[in-house]
């Protein structure tokens, strides 16, 4: 994944596996934090995150027209930033990624996914708090 310096702005690419650490820039050297955001994948940025992240990944299936998933965003984004070294937020727009949400079964939304080891763990459909989707992804 490519993520910017949050100094100097120049692409460093991560693999997904140090995603949760901390590192360093490779222009400039600065520190970049651990990942607490959501990422908007598509199916192979999905899969390169799953199956290479040595943290848990929680995945929110949404979609724009979707009023729930529009309220669970600021939750799902606050989570990311609470869990940030402990866990990965993957954000899977249903409406692009179709064939990604049928491959896990998703047929209400907002749907959440946490994998771990590649594998997925459990699923919950519906609105969920930060700390909900915090206590349901780190178990």
């Amino acid at each position: 994944m490519i993520r910017a310096c949050p100094r100097c702005q120049r692409p460093n690419r991560v693999p997904a596996r140090h995603l949760a650490d901390e590192g360093r820039c490779g222009a400039c050297q600065a520190a970049l934090p651990a990942l607490d955001a959501p990422v908007e994948v598509d199916a192979a940025l999905f899969d390169e995150i799953v199956d290479g992240a040595v943290v848990p990944v929680l995945a929110d299936f949404w979609a724009a027209w979707c009023a729930p998933c529009r309220a669970a965003a600021p939750e799902v984004a606050a989570a990311a930033r609470q869990m940030a070294g402990r866990a990965i937020v993957v954000k899977v727009d249903t409406e692009r990624e179709q064939a990604l949400a049928a491959r896990f079964g998703v047929s209400g939304i907002p749907h959440f996914v946490v994998f771990q080891g590649g594998q997925s763990v459990r699923g919950r459909s519906g609105y969920r708090s930060r700390g909900e989707l915090a206590t349901f992804t780190l178990g």
